[in-house]
Formats: C-alpha cells, sequence, structure tokens
C-alpha cells in the first residue's frame, strides 16, 4: 500500500453537477443511451455510439475487475493507472487505492471507493482489490 495522493478538485460544470453530486453521496453514475441501450462512460450529455441526446443516468453497482493496470513507481508518491471493467459493461480509467500494489493482477475483483479532492471538491470514484 502506498500513502495517499493529493487530488486535484475536477471542475464541475452544469453537465457534468449530477454526476459529481451522485460521487459526494458516495454513488458512481455511468450513462445509458434510450436510444441505443448502449451503457457509457464519462458524463457527457450525449451518447458515444450513436450521438443521441436521450442519456439517462443510472447508478453502477461499483463492481468490477481489472482490464490493465500500470504501477507508477516514479512518482511519490507511487501510484496505479487503471482501466476497470464494471458489471455493466463499460471500462473506465481510474486509479486502485488501498491495494498492494505488487499484488495487483489482471482480472481481479475490485470494488468503488470515493477518495477526497482538495479544497472543497467532490470525491473521485478510484477502486481497491476486493
Amino acid at each position: 500500500m502506498s500513502e495517499e495522493r493529493k487530488l486535484p478538485a475536477p471542475q464541475v460544470t452544469p453537465e457534468t453537477k449530477p454526476f459529481w453530486d451522485a460521487a459526494r453521496n458516495g454513488k458512481l453514475l455511468i450513462g445509458r443511451c434510450e436510444a441505443c441501450g448502449e451503457p457509457h462512460y464519462y458524463p457527457r450529455a450525449h451518447c458515444p455510439h450513436c450521438f443521441s441526446d436521450k442519456v439517462k443516468w443510472v447508478e453502477a453497482k461499483g463492481s468490477g475487475t481489472i482490464y490493465s493496470f500500470s504501477v507508477m513507481r516514479r512518482s511519490k508518491p507511487p501510484y496505479v493507472m487503471a482501466y476497470v471493467a464494471l458489471d455493466e459493461g463499460v471500462t473506465v480509467m481510474t486509479n486502485i487505492v488501498e491495494s498492494d500494489f505488487d499484488a495487483l493482477k489482471i482480472g481481479q475483483k475490485v470494488k468503488l471507493v470515493h477518495k477526497p479532492t482538495e479544497g472543497d471538491g467532490p470525491p473521485m470514484a478510484m477502486f481497491r482489490v476486493t
């Protein structure tokens, strides 16, 4: 495990406000297009699959598996960048925290954890090994 990194607060816009409000309540939202039915991650008003503006926020379960990762050992403190495949079918770029970096493996199950950001910013969604 590693010491905590300082995380800059994300910029909250009217488009992303529901996403960040949910994060303050410990939830992770993903988009689901009501036109094509595809889920997607990263808060946006238009579906990246069919470009429809009929996007609905849905709460993710907060569980998934590590698809890929890299340990940033030269950083002070070291941290892990990862792609996590959520159970809902979308892949998110995130950090793995509260875990032994040397024991990480592709395919490991992970669970959502929110980490505080600087100032009064909303927390960031990250994952830890279960």
